[in-house]
């Protein structure tokens, strides 16, 4: 993998990870592929990885999530970024701050990835309009938690071998939920049928 993170190719042309929406079953692939490096690597007793070294990772998590910010906290180091937490909780957004107040703010830090949390749809996509670097969407309101939706699939796929042609019982108030969402756009444009 280049350690250029805002490198672009064929096989992954975005600069983004917003949605699910949008993305190509190679694209897809090409994702829980280098997730499933990642759950090898992750078993190893040396896991740090040197792909970001030199960057840096903000997690913005304006909604709270101990498990989504640790894991995205985690993954940042063993890759070898320099991870940010920002507290907004303690910040200027408090205070009365907007959201293109932080955009700015942050863009000015130069960082290389944002990873976002948000309560409002839509938030990260404006962020990703207003920064200069590569954005992540850690769950934005009730639109869409796309890197929740991978790795539900990535473990699908390692239990099952592939997506295509299953059918996969998604249970709960789905209607609301942001996974639920992502996995039935992912499990739907990988060729898997979605009831619930």
């Amino acid at each position: 993998m280049s350690k250029n993170i805002t490198h672009r190719s064929s096989a992954f042309p975005h600069r983004h990870l917003l949605g699910i929406e949008g993305l190509q079953p190679p694209h897809i692939n090409y994702l829980l592929d280098l997730a499933d490096e990642a759950v090898e690597v992750s078993r190893q007793v040396e896991k740090q990885k040197a792909v970001l070294r030199g960057r840096t990772q903000i997690n913005l998590f304006f909604e709270a999530s101990t498990r989504t910010q640790s894991s995205f906290e985690l993954a940042g180091k063993r890759l070898g970024a320099d991870v940010m937490n920002m507290s907004v909780s303690t910040s200027s957004v408090k205070k009365g701050e907007t959201l293109i107040d932080t955009a700015a703010t942050l863009n000015a830090m130069r960082p290389d990835l944002l990873v976002v949390r948000h309560h409002a749809a839509g938030a990260v996509h404006l962020l990703a309009r207003k920064v200069g670097c590569a954005v992540v969407n850690a769950g934005d309101g009730p639109h869409e938690h796309p890197t929740q939706a991978l790795l539900d699939a990535l473990t699908i796929r390692r239990h099952k071998g592939t997506l295509g042609g299953l059918t996969v019982a998604i249970c709960g108030d789905i209607r609301h939920s942001r996974v639920a969402r992502s996995n039935i756009i992912l499990l739907s444009n990988m060729g898997a049928a979605c009831v619930s």
